[in-house]
Formats: structure tokens, sequence, C-alpha cells
């Protein structure tokens, strides 16, 4: 688990408690359902709960009491831009969603409602630029606490943000999505505010992380029994990268505050933005056991509704009494879009027709493909197919999950799918909701979850008989490098990687995560395709630090270096290279596609997801479902979004759906490409891949000859430029320190043992002048490589863990690698298949020809020298064999 503790560091909270409004229906038909009393006691019970929380610093709680829209977003820009450390952004108040449900809007005190065919909700935030605000923030990491009606449709937009941006933030989320909740009768604060509350300051003087509040939380609430509209359980909802956590509160107690002044009348905020210090509200709860829900205020609230509600009654004396009824329902629904009445009625449209709520599909899918099913699910939302006079039959929720976190889900969790028990299970916040639809990049991940699958199942999987789509594999190659149009096709993978690297020796090819995306599963079965296996084809990846996530990603991250955009191939689906090139189409190199042979294509699937005890709507979700996968096969409906991405046609010769190709393309595709992936294929390469990329071994060899001497001390020395490589490993990775001198005998000695060890334990025999020391006497780099290509071949034998041999030298004895010698070592090297690095002190070191330039060529390894920025070259050679400090 990576628990973030931000103890010591520059926290901020910021509190936004929205109880007063300006536009109440009572009184304007736009506006919201009503005040929120209860909302000014959520603000300083939570602000005095932090206080005691020892994480923020007097003056770094804001409290926001009831601000216009404006107000707001200058408060949440002030909060993004000055902390560093953990920011956490409370909002309660009114939340509204259109009737597509694909946004959360928090309605400001200046907000209104004008409700018609086009939803429009003046002076409310849509939670996307709150969150796209909150992620582009300089904090390490963010929590954002909603405590609203629909707060759970927070969750899916989460999901659209990119794997890096969602590890950084955490979400709790007060209500499951698409519910209504209570907000109490205003005599004390919100029912999730006072739970939350109760939990964060409950005297226990103990360490309290989000994952356990949580848990606790959702007990909590569930003891207590609340409702939402809907009258069911009022579940909260909690979303965040697996391993995460965030400390919320520490074991130290700092002393209690002033107590607070005697109660008084509540007059306005002297400033309408920031109130560090006090609130006009006193709180009189003291027990810390779970309350029993508070009084509704269904009453009142229906009651300042009545006048609208008679008004619309007197003008449907001539109606059916069916119809009578479902109209004034209408307009109380139309109302209610924060704390009220359940939205299962609808809205009244601008020229008196009703649109019942749409019903939601929930749509997972491959992170590759996120924005293209958007794109799609988007036009559909608004086409003939899907709407009757203006009003909406069913609102669509994309998101995605990380392909091999989604075939896990469903194989093997959909019980803690249906009903998470803890926190360590919990596809509900790791994967996202259950799915109605699931859209992989190949229809091999179907069987991947259904085949011998030996836990009970609590999802149907009903794949459609043909894919969406089709997009080959291609290595997308700087056009500069390209091959020419005879060398386009026809090849294996490892023979385009190859004739590649033979055309530019310092071309370099890159792919994205295996574990995240199916189009990097597809490549890497190509790749490992090549002599030596997983292991070798790992160790020719050029790729220092952590792959992109997606394809998508790794083609908009490589223009920001010129040089390695200009020198870099990449595995990408062929779609891409129209669809997915906007993010820096003036600035990066252009490219040429290369189809290999040997790597299946993408071809997405459409997969009905049928959730066992899930037939409360099973009817009306089916009809939902056919109706949309009927669109999504239409050449007049989704095949011209799809095209429009890059796609081409799913049937025999696969043509392109658009008649503009990508750029690189060829618009017709070349005979002999494989066909779909092989299940046990796929299954078999993700293993290797993990195997291959699990933790290293790293073997290094330090030149301890007397010519070392000048070259020996401070962060430039041998062993300061060993010790700066040494941040590429992991405490599971295992590594050894060779010093090299002597011509007879072994010619190394020992200095650190082979094993995992922590950084600091080696940093101390590195910087331990008697032990790791110039020795008068000359080196014999031959014996000590041949030795330590022995060693490094010999621990490899029962698995494909990267390994690595690191030669730090001045290259003064390079004269024993010559003749007989240095072939002795080449022969070595090809044999052990364990790449040699070559790190020379000396300038020319590398220079075509030389034996440091040979043996890495040769091993599969790198050569750097004098030229080259060594500290920080070493740290990236031994990074990618390493898994990096924890």
């Amino acid at each position: 688990m990576s628990g973030f503790d931000p103890s010591g560091r520059t926290n901020r909270a910021l509190l936004v408690g929205v109880s007063e409004y300006d536009h109440v229906q009572a009184d304007d038909r736009e506006g919201v359902p009503g005040q929120l009393p209860g909302v000014l006691h959520n603000r300083r019970q939570l602000r005095d709960a932090l206080r005691r929380t020892g994480l923020f610093d007097t003056g770094r709680i804001e409290v926001c009491p009831s601000p216009p829209h404006d107000a707001f977003n200058e408060a949440l820009r002030h909060a993004a831009r000055e902390t560093s450390g953990l920011l956490l952004f409370y909002f309660a108040g009114h939340g509204i969603v259109p009737k597509a449900g694909d946004e959360l809007f928090l309605q400001m005190s200046n907000a209104r409602v004008v409700a018609g065919e086009q939803d429009a909700f003046p002076n409310a935030v849509p939670f996307t630029e709150v969150l796209a605000q909150l992620v582009g923030s300089r904090a390490e990491r963010v929590v954002v606490v909603l405590d609203c009606c629909y707060a759970g449709n927070a969750a899916a937009i989460w999901h659209r943000f990119d794997h890096v941006k969602r590890q950084k933030t955490l979400l709790l989320m007060s209500v499951q999505p698409n519910r209504l909740i209570d907000a109490g009768d205003g005599s004390r604060a919100t029912p999730f505010t006072h739970e939350l509350v109760r939990l964060l300051d409950d005297g226990s003087g103990e360490e309290l992380w989000l994952s356990g509040l949580y848990t606790r939380l959702k007990d909590r609430m569930a003891a207590a029994g609340y409702r939402t509209a809907l009258d069911d359980p009022q579940n909260p909802q909690g979303v965040w990268e697996p391993g995460e956590d965030v400390l919320l509160r520490s074991g130290e107690r700092p002393p209690p505050p002033h107590p607070p002044p005697p109660p008084h009348p509540v007059d306005p905020d002297p400033d309408p933005v920031t109130d560090t210090d006090t609130d006009p509200v006193t709180d009189t709860d003291t027990d810390t056991g779970p309350d029993p829900p508070a009084i509704p205020f269904w009453s009142a609230l229906l009651s300042r509704l009545l006048t609208p509600v008679r008004r619309v009654a007197a003008r449907l004396g001539s109606l059916h009494p069916k119809a009578r009824l479902l109209l004034v329902l209408a307009v109380l629904a139309a109302g209610f879009g924060g704390y009220g009445v359940s939205g299962v009625v609808g809205t009244v449209v601008g020229d008196d027709r009703t649109c019942l709520p749409a019903l939601e599909l929930r749509v997972l899918t491959d992170p590759e493909l996120e924005p293209t099913v958007r794109a799609a699910a988007d036009a559909y939302l608004t086409s003939d197919a899907n709407t009757d006079h203006g009003c909406r039959r069913t609102g669509i929720t994309v998101y995605s999950a990380g392909a091999s976190d989604a075939v896990t889900a469903l194989r093997e969790r959909t019980d803690a799918w249906q009903e998470p028990r803890d926190e360590d299970d919990d596809p509900q916040r790791d994967v996202g909701p259950q799915p109605d639809v699931w859209i992989p990049a190949t229809a091999a991940d179907v069987p991947r979850v259904v085949l011998d699958r030996d836990v009970r199942a609590y999802a149907d999987l009903e794949p459609a008989p043909e894919p969406l789509a089709y997009s080959p594999l291609v290595l997308a190659v700087p056009q500069g490098l390209s091959a020419g149009a005879d060398g386009r096709t026809g090849r294996p993978l490892a023979e385009l990687v190859a004739a590649l690297r033979q055309r530019h020796p310092q071309a370099e090819v890159r792919r994205p995560d295996p574990e995240y995306t199916d189009t990097a599963l597809l490549a890497t079965m190509g790749l490992y395709g090549e002599p030596g296996g997983a292991r070798a084809a790992e160790q020719r990846l050029a790729q220092p630090g952590p792959p992109a996530p997606t394809a998508a990603e790794l083609l908009c991250a490589l223009p920001q270096d010129e040089a390695v955009d200009e020198r870099t191939a990449a595995l990408v689906p062929e779609f891409l290279l129209k669809s997915g090139v906007g993010c820096a189409r003036a600035a990066r190199a252009p490219r040429v596609a290369e189809y290999p042979g040997d790597v299946p294509a993408l071809e997405p699937a459409f997969v009905r997801v049928r959730w066992r005890d899930g037939d409360r709507d099973a009817a009306a979700r089916d009809d939902a479902v056919r109706k949309f996968q009927a669109w999504l096969y239409a050449a007049d409906g989704g095949q011209q979004v799809l095209g429009a991405a890059g796609f081409r046609s799913a049937h025999a010769g696969h043509p392109l759906l658009d008649a503009k190709p990508g750029t690189g393309v060829l618009p017709a595709l070349p005979a002999g490409l494989r066909g779909a992936a092989e299940p046990s294929a796929l299954t078999a390469a993700l293993g290797a891949y993990r195997s291959a990329n699990g933790p290293g071994r790293v073997l290094f060899l330090l030149d301890s000859s007397g010519s070392m001497g000048s070259l020996w001390k401070g962060a430039s020395g041998g062993p300061g430029l060993l010790k700066q490589s040494l941040g590429g490993l992991g405490a599971q990775d295992e590594y050894g320190v060779w010093a090299v001198y002597g011509t007879t005998g072994k010619g190394y000695a020992p200095l650190l043992p082979f094993g995992r060890h922590k950084r600091a334990d080696a940093e101390r025999v590195l910087g331990d002048a008697d032990r790791t020391r110039v020795h008068d006497a000359e080196a014999d780099p031959h014996r000590a490589l041949l030795a330590a290509l022995d060693d490094m071949a010999g621990r490899g034998t029962d698995d494909d863990r990267p390994q690595l041999i690191v030669l730090l030298t001045d290259d003064e004895d390079a004269n024993r690698l010559t003749g007989g010698n240095l072939t002795a070592v080449l022969d070595r090297a090809r044999a052990a298949g364990v790449p040699v690095a070559v790190a020379s002190l000396a300038s020319g070191g590398c220079d075509r020809g030389r034996a440091d330039a040979r043996i890495a060529e040769t091993s599969g390894g790198r050569c750097l020298d004098a030229a080259d920025d060594l500290g920080a070259g070493l740290h990236d050679e031994v990074a990618r064999t390493g898994t990096g400090e924890e």
C-alpha cells in the first residue's frame, strides 16, 4: 500500500457549505428546492474536527459559507495554487444532474434551474471542472468529500481521468449514484456529515486513514438506518486507485481550541468567500454513537411547493386521473435537484411535455477505447434512436478500468462487486460501478473471464457474435526511419524491429503498459516472439521509468522531447494515427505505419453483462441495451463515429469506415495479417510480462585498479556514480557489487554480497573508505566479465526476471579486452542472454568498434562514456531492470 502521510507538509482544507440560496422554489420557479440550514452545522463541526486532526495548521482551513459562483471559483483556484501537501475539498449543498446523467453540478448560492429539452443550471459548477482544477493543483494528494444529492455520480467522472490523475485523487461521497437524500430538519448537521465528524473527532487519539474511515462510515450509516428518497439504504461511496490511502488524523492530538463564543443570532458573513475563524452556529451534539435518522424535512419542503402544484392541478381538471398524477409529480420532481424528493418521475419541458427520467446504462471499456466509446455514447444520446419528442430514453455513463483489472473483477470478484464487504475487496471502488455493457478491446477477453472459472459468478456475459470494428496493431515509425513501401508489410514484428535498428542503431521502440490495456498486451505477444523470449524482449525496450498507461498517452508524450520523438517507434493501434495525434500535432514527428504479420488486431467486442438478482428493471434495461447495440452496429450510427476515430470495418477485407485515412496509414490492408487473439496466448503473455518485469537482479563490477585513483571521489567518481544508480532499485530487487582488480586468481573481490539491500546500507558500504578503495594493482576486465556472465546466467535458470551486469571502468586496462579475450567475452555474452551496460569514464569509450561498444551491443545492453550524462544514464539503465525505490 502506498499510503500518503501528509504530516509536516503544507496541507489545506477548503470547506464549501451552501446553506442559503438566493432563489428557492417557494418564491421562484427556477429556484432550488429550498434552504439547507443543516449545512450551517456541517461547516463549523467539520472545521473544528479538522483542527484536531493534527494535520492542518491554523489558518489553513478555509470555510466558504454559501459562496456565489464566482467567489467559489476564486476560492478553489487559491486552494489549488497554495497547497503542496494534502488538499481536502468538501462540498455540502444542492447537487443536480442533467437528464443524460453524464455530469454532476454543484449548485452555488446564486444557482438557478432552467428545465427544458436541454437542461440549464446557471451558476452551478460542473464537477468535471472542479476535479480538473484539483488534479491539476500542486498538491501531492487530493481528498474530495461530497455531501449532496447525486454525490455518487462523481465516481463516473473520476473514472474519465487518466491513471496518473486518478492516483492523486481520492473521493468520498455521501450516497450511491442517481439518488436524492434527506438533509435533515436543520437542527443539526446533515446525516452523512454528522457521522463523518463523529468519526474524525471520536477522541480516540489514534491514527485514522481514509480507508478505515470509509469502512466505519458505511457501518455507522447502515446502523443508523438512513434512507434515500427511493427508500433504499443510503450507502456512502468511496473511489480511489488500488493501494492508495491518505492519513486523515495523526496519532498525536493537538490541544483543544478555545471554547466557542456564546450562541448569537446569525448575521450576514462579513466575508462572502473565506471564514477561517468562526461560523455562527452552535452544535449541541456530544454523543459519539450513531444517531437515529433525523426528522425528515419532507413536510416543510412539500408545503413550500404546494403553491405551484395547486396551480398545475387546477389546469388539469379535464385530464385522465393518471395523467394528472403524473404531471403533478413531474412538477415536484422538476424542482428537486439537490437534497429532496427523488427524481424518478421526470421533468416538465417547455411545451408541457413530460420527460420521464432516462434509464442509466453503465458501459465499461478498455482505457484505449474510452474516448471513442464516449464519443459514440454522446452521439447516441441525442440521436433519433434514443429520443422521443426531445426526451431521452436512455442515459449512458462510460468509464474504463485497466484491462487486466476488468478481466479479474468479472472472473473472480462479481460477488464483492455486487456487495463490497471489506476495504480490501471493493470492485466498485477499484474498477467502477457494475456495468450493463462491457466493451473490451478484443473478444478474447470473454473466454479469459468465463473458462475454468472456479468461483461462483454473479454476472453472466453475453457477447455479440461479431466485433464492433477492427484496427490492426502497427509499428508507428518516424517518417525519416521508415522502411519504404516494400518493407512495411509481410514480416513478423521481430524482423521489423531488427530492420529498424539496423537502419538506425540508436532507434528505440516503446509500448504502453500491458497490465493496463489490451493494445499493449497484444503487442507484447509479438515482442515475445523475438529470440530470447520475454526477458530479452523487455531488455530491448528502451523505456526508462514506467511505461505510458495507454498508446494514446505514449504518442502524446513522445513529442515532449524532439530527439526522442524522431528516433522512437511506438507500438500502437492503427486508429490512433488518425484520432490520437491531436495533442501535439504541430510538434510531433510524422509517422508511417508498418504492419507486423504476427500481432493480433484490436477487435472491440460488445458484451452484455447480466447481473444475478438484478431483475427489478430487467426488461427495460434489456431493451435499452438492445437499442444501443443496434445503433452501434448501424452504418449511419455508431459505425460513423468509429470511422471518424480511424477504425476499420469488422467485415472481410477490413475497409476503412471513413474515406479519409490517418496519416501514414495504408488505405487497403495487406493480406496475411494475423487473426483474432487466442485467449490462452493473452494470458500467457501477461504472465510472462509480469515475470520479466518482476524484481530484477543487477551485478555491479566497479573498476578498483590504481588508475581509478583520480576518478574515485565525489558524485562523478566510480563509487558516486554507482550510488546514484541505486535509485533505480527497489526493496525486492537483488544486487551485488564486485571490486575488480588484480590480474591473477578470480580478478575480483565482493564488496556487497548478492541479495536484497536497503539503499542506506549499500551506500554505507560504498562510502566506507576502508572497504571501497582503490588498490595498487591493474585490473583484468576480461576475467571479471566472464565470471559475472557465468554467475548471472546461473541465477536466471528458473525464471524470466530481468537481469543486468554493469561494468564501471576508466578503460585503462582495455588492452586485456582484445583478440581472443574479447571473442571469449562476446561468445559468453551471447550464450548467457544477460545484458551488459558499460559505463566508461573515458572519452570515446563507446566509439564504434571499441570493446565497450561491442560488448554492450552483443549482449543487448547500452554503452555510456564521458560524452554522456553518466549519472542519469546509468540510473536509467538500472531502472529498466529494477523496480525503483519504494
